[in-house]
C-alpha cells in the first residue's frame, strides 16, 4: 500500500475535482432558464457533493473497503456525443450531453490514474473511483437517449 502523504495526496486532489463538478453543476442548476435542466442539474450538484463526503471518509480511514461495481454495460454515448457549448438557453439533451460528457471525463482521470498505478491497493482504488463515474455517466447516457431521441409515434 502506498504511503499515507501520497493517499492524502490521491485524496486532495479527487476531493478537489467533485467540488469543482459540484460548482459546476450548481451554477448550471442556478443560470439555466428550462426548469428540467435546472433539476436535472441541481441533482447532480447533491450527487457531487455525495462523492466529495465518500472521498473525505475514505482519506481519514483508507482501510476503509472501497467497492463500488462496474455499470453492467457501457454504450459509449458520451464517447460518441458532441460537447455542447454551455449557455443559460441550453435544451435539455443539450445540458444532459455536457453532463454525461464530464461524466466522461471524471471517467477518463480515474482510469488514467489507475493504469499508471503501480500499487495494487491505489489500482484498485482508482478503478472504485472509476466506476462510481461510470455509474453517474450511464445514467445521465440514458436520460439523455430517452430527452434527445425521444419515439415518434
Amino acid at each position: 500500500m502506498m504511503d499515507k502523504l501520497e493517499l492524502e495526496r490521491v485524496f486532495s486532489i479527487a476531493i478537489k475535482r467533485e467540488i469543482e463538478a459540484y460548482e459546476f453543476y450548481r451554477e448550471v442548476s442556478q443560470r439555466a432558464r428550462d426548469e428540467e435542466v435546472k433539476k436535472v442539474f441541481t441533482q447532480l450538484a447533491a450527487e457531487e457533493m455525495g462523492h466529495k463526503d465518500l472521498l473525505e471518509k475514505y482519506k481519514s480511514d483508507p482501510t476503509m473497503v472501497m467497492k463500488i461495481k462496474a455499470p453492467s454495460q457501457d454504450y459509449k454515448v458520451a464517447e460518441a456525443t458532441e460537447l455542447p457549448e454551455l449557455s443559460i438557453e441550453m435544451k435539455p439533451a443539450d445540458a444532459i450531453a455536457l453532463a454525461m460528457k464530464k461524466e466522461q471525463q471524471a471517467v477518463e482521470f480515474y482510469r488514467d490514474l489507475a493504469d499508471r498505478s503501480t500499487d495494487s491497493y491505489m489500482r484498485d482504488m482508482f478503478h472504485n473511483l472509476e466506476n462510481m463515474e461510470l455509474g453517474h455517466k450511464k445514467r445521465l447516457e440514458n436520460v439523455f437517449v430517452e430527452i434527445g431521441y425521444p419515439e415518434v409515434f
